[in-house]
Order: structure tokens, then sequence, then C-alpha cells
């Protein structure tokens, strides 16, 4: 999955890491991984920045070709990969307070989701409490409804729950704060 470069990898896995849901995602070495569950069909990929061709390599496991488009258009706005750097620092590059920080980090994007429900089920998780507890809130929650993947390895086991699989009475049952 091809990008506009430059592009800070490292920064990206160091904010996917502390935030990798344990049993979904993991983050070691120079690479990314997640289970994942599109349409019912189930699977792995695993992320790496290949600098000189200014592209993410993308392995997937799957039994079903046919969710290939849909990873792509989820890498591309899970890494920003439509971000036009050249442009934003075009852009943010005059200003006083922004240029200096644009300057300092060429290629700094803007980490997005695998999907929007996955997006705002973090945003509520984490609401007034830290990161690492709202990523263990998140295990909970995914250990609980999310669709078991046998073949992943390393730990992940289980894909983020699909919309229809949230049940109230098991999201009460993992000790959320009631304001929630």
């Amino acid at each position: 999955v091809r990008y506009r470069p430059p592009f800070d990898w490292q920064a990206m896995l160091a904010f996917l890491g502390t935030r990798a849901m344990p049993g979904v995602e993991r983050v070691g070495g120079d690479r990314y991984a997640r289970v994942f569950d599109i349409a019912g069909r189930t699977g792995t990929v695993e992320v790496a920045d290949v600098p000189a061709r200014h592209s993410l390599r993308a392995i997937v496991r799957a039994d079903d070709r046919a969710v290939l488009p849909a990873i792509r258009i989820r890498l591309r706005r899970l890494f920003d990969l439509d971000a036009d750097p050249a442009a934003i620092a075009a852009v943010l590059g005059g200003d006083p307070t922004l240029g200096p920080l644009v300057a300092a980090r060429p290629g700094l994007r803007v980490p997005g989701a695998w999907e929007p429900l996955e997006l705002a089920v973090r945003a509520v998780l984490g609401q007034q409490i830290t990161v690492r507890a709202a990523t263990r809130l998140a295990a909970r929650l995914v250990d609980a409804l999310g669709s078991r993947v046998d073949t992943a390895g390393d730990g992940m086991t289980r894909a983020f729950p699909r919309a229809d699989a949230f049940d109230v009475a098991v999201i009460r049952s993992l000790g959320m704060p009631a304001a929630r």
C-alpha cells in the first residue's frame, strides 16, 4: 500500500503499541499485526514499512480473497496513508508555532482506526481513564464479544466485535464505569 514520503513509521508504531488491544493487535519490532473480522470473514494482517518503495507491505492470511479491498481501505485509514506531507508542511510550515514542530517531525501522521465502530468504542472506553486502563477494558470487551480466530498465532485470538455482536448485558458485566 503506497504512501507519500516521508512517513514516520516508528512514531506510528509507538502510538499504536501503547494502545494495542491484547488478543487483537500486536506491535513488535518494526511490525503491526492484528486479527480482523470483515463481514464474518476472519483472518490476520501483518504490516511492515518498506521505505525504499514508499509503501507498507501487508501480509494477509484469510480464507477469502474478497476481503483484500476492505483491508486496503482499513490500512489506508489506520495509517493515514492519504496524507500529503508536502502539502501539510507548506500550509503549516509558515505558522510561527506549528512550523518548527512540523519541521522537527517530518512524516508524522494522524493515527486512525481499523474501522469507525472500533474508533467509537475506543473513544467511549477512554473517557476519564488512562490509556492503559482503556486498553485492558477493550481487551475484556473483545474477549467477551469478539469472534474467535484460532489461526492467528502470537497471542492474537480474537477479532474486534462486529456491531451485531454487542450485548448490553455482557458490556455491563465487564466492569465498565457506569457513567459510560
